[in-house]
């Protein structure tokens, strides 16, 4: 039997490490949608008195409460059962989990032996994909000797060593933007960006695929963006080396400036954006998720444009690429929402129309700062001052930075690399 019909036939098998933040929802993601047949939980440790309580720390969240009730809705009924407390396997709406607690390193987990192909890192720790994968410490490698065929990390690459650059048979992919680049006989270790880079590129998207908003000047981004288990609840002592002073800060009390690394991330998603001198930061907020993205674009007005680049136009873009959109990855509202009424909406990105706002101006440049500017050129300015007109926008998206947003997003992506492993 040829090699594609024998993975035709085998149970899609998933495989998780960690039950972090993301790691559970990625698991509540999957239970809903039903594809993989069977998932197996690498916790790598044990967890309270035993099964029941890895029961109660899957079912039961503070953000989006009660498992079965987000989702299937209020009248639902509880559906994960203990089946063996010794070999850690549950039955979760019908679908068999299993509760590794023995390995950390990733090479040390038997994927193999339960089938699973493809595995989802959301420990947040193995983030280099440089590191060998029989290192001491761990690497995001290991999981291919454990037996994945691919592995998807939930975080973006960091590569410690500066003189070293991404390896070949790794990638940043976003579910919507590039996906379809994943290539099964050259990607093994695939990164699903973050949560904000998610949001972002489904914003930058349709303004680069329109004519009159593709020759973006320059653009700039801050997420005002809910608390994450890198803060402290409470003030405490940062670790040696630590630069980011603010993250020790009570995440109860303050709002915290912080740094992120979207616009790197999504020049690795979408090429265009090198082109663009972008910038992007970070303001956290004391709130369990949702966030918000303030993206400010300045576009070279076209000829005739500098009238036709303005709110209306932009959000009649947004809505049109909504509606063209068959998978909903971008959503645009008209309606005046806060954040706690979008929790879990099933989006990358949900555009606020009625905050949209755009100013048509000239920025007057002095001729005699342009470097290399050749003579006649310059003469053609008496007044040595070239007037550009620009127009100015800033647009806003909204994103459950947890579930709603990445967790989903990813889910889509795991499915779709699962689909296409050779």
């Amino acid at each position: 039997m040829a090699q594609a019909q024998v993975f035709e036939n085998k149970k899609p098998v998933l495989g998780i490490n960690s039950l972090g933040r993301i790691g559970k929802l990625t698991l509540w993601h999957h239970i809903n949608r039903k594809y993989f047949k069977e998932i197996i939980i690498n916790q790598g440790r044990e967890i309270g008195t035993g099964l029941d309580s890895v029961v109660q720390a899957i079912e039961k969240d503070s953000t989006y409460g009660l498992m079965h009730k987000f989702l299937y809705g209020v009248k639902a009924e509880r559906f994960i059962e203990i089946v063996d407390e010794k070999q850690g396997k549950l039955l979760i709406d019908g679908i068999p989990v299993t509760v590794l607690r023995e390995a950390r390193n990733p090479a040390d987990i038997p994927w193999r032996q339960y089938g699973a192909d493809i595995v989802v890192d959301c420990t947040g720790k193995f983030k280099d994909p440089t590191v060998a994968s029989d290192n001491k410490s761990g690497s995001i490698r290991g999981h291919l000797n454990g037996g994945a065929k691919v592995v998807i990390n939930s975080s973006p690459f960091k590569i410690k060593n500066k003189a070293l650059s991404l390896p070949e048979d790794a990638a940043t992919m976003i579910y919507g933007i590039n996906h379809t680049s994943f290539n099964p006989k050259k990607h093994l270790i695939v990164s699903a960006a973050s949560c904000t880079t998610t949001g972002l590129a489904h914003m930058v998207k349709p303004l680069l695929e329109n004519e009159e908003t593709s020759n973006i000047l320059t653009a700039s981004m801050s997420t005002v963006h809910a608390v994450t288990n890198t803060q402290s609840v409470l003030d405490s002592v940062p670790k040696a080396g630590e630069k980011d002073l603010r993250k020790n800060r009570s995440i109860l009390d303050s709002i915290i400036l912080t740094s992120t690394n979207a616009a790197k991330a999504l020049a690795e998603v979408i090429p265009q954006v090198q082109n663009i001198g972008f910038m992007a930061d970070s303001i956290r907020i004391p709130a369990s998720t949702m966030s918000l993205i303030v993206l400010n674009a300045t576009f070279q007005a076209r000829r005739g444009a500098a009238t036709t680049i303005n709110t209306k136009m932009l959000n009649e873009l947004y809505s049109k690429a909504a509606a063209n959109n068959p998978d909903k990855l971008m959503r645009f509202t008209m309606e005046q929402n806060v954040s706690a009424d979008l929790f879990g909406i099933d989006a990358a990105v949900i555009i606020e129309g009625q905050f949209n706002h755009t100013r048509t101006a000239f920025i007057n440049l002095d001729c005699s700062h342009i470097p290399n500017l050749p003579a006649d050129i310059a003469k053609a300015f008496p007044e040595k001052v070239l007037k550009v007109p620009v127009v100015h926008a800033k647009i806003f998206g909204w994103y459950d930075n947890e579930y709603g947003s990445y967790t989903n997003r990813m889910g889509d992506l795991t499915v779709y690399i699962h689909k296409n492993i050779l």
